[in-house]
């Protein structure tokens, strides 16, 4: 199955390139815009980058695997990001982190994000969500929650269903 960019999304991206000294320059921002598109970067995805950019997919590739903000597969339909940073960890991120992996069957030791198997739910950690004097917060999806308790996980879990 080929990998295909809407035209639209690939005009944005030609235009992008000229604002760089060299193609390559532009990689992650071409990860960045086809992520927001299509969810995740696929082997796909990062073959098609590579071509407009005259990189081998390798030099794509492990951009994708290095920074943990890309995905390599589709995130649930609700994506929980917890952050794991210093004032978080300390407000109880871990145990929030926990308690969303055990309502959802997920391993809370794991690396990395992880979904549901029906696809509704993304669990995931990520750094500074810039909310220290708040902590532990969250997103889900793109709403931002401060002060994040087991109870409130509940509430905003219970609203996603």
């Amino acid at each position: 199955m080929a990998f295909i960019v809407p035209a639209e999304l690939e005009a944005e991206l030609n235009e992008l390139v000229t604002h760089y000294p060299q193609k390559r320059s532009a990689s992650l921002m071409f990860l960045h815009a086809i992520q927001e598109h299509f969810g995740f970067i696929s082997k796909e995805a990062a073959e098609w980058i590579a071509s407009k950019l005259d990189l081998q997919p390798i030099h794509v590739w492990e951009l994708v695997t290095f920074y943990p903000m890309f995905r390599q597969h589709p995130p649930g339909r609700h994506q929980l990001k917890i952050c794991r940073t210093l004032s978080c960890a300390l407000g109880g991120a871990y145990a929030l982190h926990e308690h969303f992996c055990r309502k959802f069957g997920l391993d809370p030791k794991a690396h990395g994000i992880q979904t549901t198997k029906d696809g509704s739910f993304s669990v995931e950690f990520v750094e500074c969500l810039a909310g220290c004097g708040t902590a532990p917060v969250m997103m889900c999806n793109d709403e931002f929650h401060e002060n994040v308790s087991l109870s409130k996980a509940d509430e905003l879990i219970s609203k996603c269903q």
